[in-house]
């Protein structure tokens, strides 16, 4: 017995079955981080013509893809991930392939690198904790120091004295 949805923001609707199992990452979600995943109805997909050499299919066929996210507007950050990405990235994030001559390669590959720009934009940097080199670090840097200047001492020509 198939059970009749209304899917988010329209009339449409959609045949499923009365028991759905529960996947949370379904191919509906775009996974960006551990801590994040956008719906992909968030996700603007745009397809136009692939330029450049590949013969009357690739100037006739429309597998150059790209995607967009607009992060402002976005249900599924919360506040904080909103904020660190507006800052980051700014209010639009775009991701563009065109790779391949399959459009559907090209979508995935775009979708990759948008969940990569997000992924990056959210990562907060380990901060850089200042050392000192030991005293045997500091006294090894210094014999070096003197064993090349005696190469290169060794290297130039004798004085008129040495002759």
């Amino acid at each position: 017995m198939a059970a009749r949805r209304t899917l988010l923001g329209g009339n449409r609707t959609l045949s499923m079955p009365s028991r759905v199992p529960s996947a949370p990452m379904g191919p509906r979600w775009l996974r960006v981080s551990p801590s994040c995943r956008i719906d992909r109805d968030e996700v603007v997909v745009r397809v136009t013509r692939s330029g450049g050499p590949g013969g009357q299919h690739a100037n006739t066929s429309d597998t150059a893809v790209e995607v967009a996210f607009d992060v402002g507007a976005s249900r599924s950050l919360d506040a904080r991930q909103r904020a660190r990405l507006l800052e980051r990235l700014g209010p639009v994030v775009r991701a563009r392939a065109a790779d391949t001559r399959s459009q559907a390669r090209n979508r995935d590959l775009a979708l990759e690198r948008l969940a990569a720009r997000l992924a990056a934009g959210l990562r907060y940097p380990r901060p850089r904790r200042a050392t000192t080199p030991s005293r045997a670090a500091r006294h090894a840097r210094v014999d070096a120091k003197r064993r090349r200047g005696d190469v290169k001492r060794g290297r130039a020509r004798p004085s008129r004295d040495e002759t």
